[in-house]
């Protein structure tokens, strides 16, 4: 599955037919399933600032919901497609089983560059996908959320409209909010923190010290960012970073070898996880090929980014010294690199996992609306970490009592879940 050909739903359905051999699953489970309930397309037109009216096209697909309401985030990329906005809702059905919160996986995006976007346009295009959608998501549905290129300030206009159009106040709409209005403390640090937690818990099985550890992080992003904060604090060192440059339209890898220094490098960056180059330099980075982050000499690999990003053409570039990938990104690591990641005898902590502490905290700002009452920081992260760590634990068991893959055991916890709930509700 080469870069070119690669559609991330196959790949998606690939890893999910494999676990679904191991189960069992009869026929009709499988079809169920194996491809989403509901899928919307729809477009939304906008008056932009020079006057000209341009149409975006949007999407919102349900994989499932027998263990209650949809969850999944909003993405805003000028290279969205349906097949990544399938795959995306069919890991967030399976990431919200393996952490068992009571929700189902649904995702949504929309064709366009926030970079080149007025607040004005990213607003109306907010307010657009809601009108063209209102009808099929809400707090019992459907629970949107903040995804690549997409923040707080995007949720409330979504709320907003939401609610005009109802009539209503649903504070539950939609999570990702700004705190102070209806969102929840911890939630910036959510996902980076919740991959660290999936780290220091296999480092620990390992008999690692993480103050002796070094890492490679692909992406500068949030999730990315929240990560090298948490690791560095446990003793950790980074010594490189990659992501994409918008003015380039290429990526590059930053690497320092005392170590990433995360406050100085958010200097030098942009508020979509861009980092300026000639800035960097004058840090002292040294400036490397977009997939130099790969062949690092480290023990932890951090995928942060986008899918498809470690693949057949670079998986054998990983330096044999890396004991740990930790999947930040969603599908990062195609089913052909899996085989020699597993063969290698690396730890593989799967996306669906690693990064599930952002919906499981998006879980916990929802419980907060609906309560109308607000956790402290502390007691929200407090939480996060036992929900990570349990669900680490549950997979990692299995994992070893099985003698099997990583993700292979976590694929089967979450689908065994959702099978039966599909099961008991009389589907299949």
């Amino acid at each position: 599955m080469d870069s070119k050909a690669f559609n991330p739903f196959r790949m998606a359905q690939e890893q999910f037919d494999k676990v679904a051999d191991i189960l069992n699953l009869d026929q009709g489970t499988r079809e169920l399933l194996r491809n989403p309930m509901r899928e919307y397309h729809f477009s939304i037109p906008v008056r932009m600032d020079d006057g000209t009216t341009k149409v975006f096209k949007g999407f919102r697909v349900q994989h499932n919901d027998a263990r209650g309401p949809a969850k999944g985030g909003i993405r805003f990329h000028p290279h969205e497609t349906i097949d990544t906005v399938k795959a995306l809702s069919t890991w967030m059905t399976w990431k919200c089983s393996v952490v068992d919160i009571p929700l189902g996986g649904s995702k949504g995006g929309v064709i366009c560059d926030p970079h080149n976007l007025s607040l004005r346009e990213q607003e109306q295009i907010c307010r657009g996908w809601v009108r063209q959608i209102a009808y099929n998501i809400g707090p019992l549905r459907d629970i949107p959320a903040p995804d690549v290129m997409t923040n707080g300030q995007h949720m409330l206009w979504m709320l907003d409209e939401y609610e005009t159009i109802h009539g209503k106040k649903f504070p539950g709409f939609i999570t990702g909010k700004p705190v102070g209005m209806g969102g929840s403390l911890g939630r910036t640090e959510a996902t980076g923190y919740g991959v660290v937690f999936t780290i220091r818990e296999a480092l620990r099985e390992l008999a690692i010290n993480p103050a002796e550890t070094t890492a490679s992080v692909q992406g500068f992003g949030n999730v990315a960012q929240y990560a090298i904060e948490l690791y560095t604090q446990m003793g950790g060192k980074v010594i490189c970073v990659a992501c994409w440059d918008q003015k380039e339209q290429k990526a590059f890898s930053f690497k320092k070898e005392t170590g990433v220094n995360l406050e100085e490098l958010r200097s030098a960056t942009d508020r979509f996880g861009g980092i300026d180059l000639v800035k960097a330099q004058k840090l002292g980075y040294e400036i490397l090929d977009g997939e130099a982050w790969i062949s690092q000499e480290v023990d932890i690999l951090i995928p942060a980014a986008m899918e498809n990003q470690i693949r057949k053409d670079n998986v054998n570039s990983i330096n044999t010294k890396v004991k740990i990938i930790a999947e930040g990104a969603n599908g990062p690591t195609t089913p052909e690199a899996d085989v020699v990641i597993q063969k290698n005898g690396i730890f593989m902590i799967p996306d669906f996992l690693a990064n599930a502490g952002g919906v499981t905290c998006s879980y916990f700002e929802q419980v907060q609306c609906n309560m109308n009452y607000y956790w402290e920081k502390d007691e929200v992260l407090s939480k996060l970490d036992i929900k990570m760590t349990s669900a680490f634990l549950d997979v990692s068991r299995l994992a070893q009592t099985k003698n099997i893959y990583m993700r292979d055991a976590a694929y089967i916890i979450a689908i065994n879940r959702v099978a039966q709930a599909c099961k008991d509700r009389g589907w299949v």
